[in-house]
């Protein structure tokens, strides 16, 4: 199209509405170029969360809780995410206690 678009330039002289025919071509195209993304992207974020629905649910150690948290609001996912930045610390804390334990027992 583009090329067409370019050959045909001469014979319009590269007039305003040679232009804007190109213009309103590629916004169009972009538009759709936009809708097919995003498209791709909801169906690729549904598939993951169906599959880690699964795992969780295969997994007795996992809690039932996990499953379909993307329908929780902003405040209970803030809540859910300083749990686990809690659970986090925790967890360097007791590898900075582990490693400075077997430091010294290097030392010794």
């Amino acid at each position: 199209m583009i090329v067409i678009w370019a050959v045909l330039g001469p014979i319009f002289h590269f007039s305003d509405t040679w232009q804007l025919v190109i213009n309103t071509g590629t916004t169009i195209v972009t538009f759709l170029m936009v809708f097919l993304i995003q498209n791709t992207q909801n169906r690729d974020a549904r598939a993951i969360n169906l599959k880690l629905n699964e795992l969780i649910r295969s997994i007795d150690k996992a809690r039932d809780q996990m499953i379909d948290i993307e329908n929780l609001s902003d405040l209970e996912l803030d809540e859910l995410h300083a749990k686990y930045e809690k659970i986090k610390g925790e967890c360097n804390q007791r590898e900075s206690q582990a490693r400075s334990g077997k430091m010294a027992d290097v030392n010794d």
